[in-house]
């Protein structure tokens, strides 16, 4: 769980690319890069002690406890009574301190009978899936085409138990559990802090609200059409 700083390229011969220090991913200056910034001791101010990685400050690597690398709770369901019938549990950087700078994370999902994961993107981290429980049918769509008359892509699956999905990077994804039963998955994401944005919710649901005029355009829809959908409750999952 140490994150070591390595130059790159800047060695010769077989010092290039050797780990110089050892460093807590919750707490050594480095780069917007990720290089490690030059501490140089005549000038105090050339290391910046707080560097925002990620949207996290890095911590005093002499505060840090076993506690920062530790969660607890995953064999517990997740609360599915919403209008949604799924609960994401996320165990990223806002749960687990220990996970700043590492690049990763993981979430449990759950879905009642019919439950769906919205479709929402994660800006910053792909997604693999893996359900362990129930019947999923999931899927992406592609980003925009650079032939525009060619149109958006649409990659469907039907999982079960013991099956894995991957969902790229930044690209529209959902789950929906087909089955008469609860589903379980369980996902890891290539980021500490992959964020989410849910679709309607953000188009629909945003304060202030998108214009309408703007989301008639962009749907064709008429102007009613756009009011009704902003003034539902869109539920978050999450």
């Amino acid at each position: 769980m140490l994150r070591m700083a390595r130059t790159r390229g800047r060695g010769r011969g077989k010092d290039r690319g050797r780990p110089q220090n050892h460093r807590f991913p919750t707490g050594n200056p480095v780069e917007p890069n990720g290089e490690p910034i030059a501490n140089n001791d005549s000038n105090p101010e050339s290391v910046r002690p707080n560097i925002f990685l990620n949207g996290k400050i890095c911590k005093d690597p002499k505060m840090v406890t076993a506690d920062d690398f530790f969660f607890s709770g995953l064999n517990k369901p997740g609360n599915t009574s919403n209008p949604l019938g799924s609960r994401v549990t996320a165990v990223n950087v806002n749960q687990l301190p220990g996970l700043n700078t590492l690049g990763i994370s993981l979430v449990r999902i759950d879905y009642a009978p019919c439950g769906l994961n919205p479709p929402h993107t994660h800006p910053r981290a792909t997604e693999i899936l893996v359900v362990v429980e129930g019947t999923l049918y999931v899927g992406f769509v592609t980003s925009n085409p650079a032939n525009p008359n060619i149109k958006n892509k649409l990659f469907t699956k039907t999982l079960y138990p013991g099956d894995v999905f991957v969902f790229p990077e930044g690209l529209i994804h959902f789950q929906f559990n087909t089955g008469k039963t609860k589903a379980v998955a369980f996902a890891g994401l290539s980021s500490q802090n992959p964020g989410v944005i849910t679709i309607a919710n953000a188009v629909f649901g945003s304060n202030p609200p998108i214009p309408s005029d703007v989301l008639t355009k962009a749907f064709q829809v008429d102007k009613n059409v756009v009011k009704y959908l902003q003034g539902q409750f869109w539920s978050d999952n999450n």
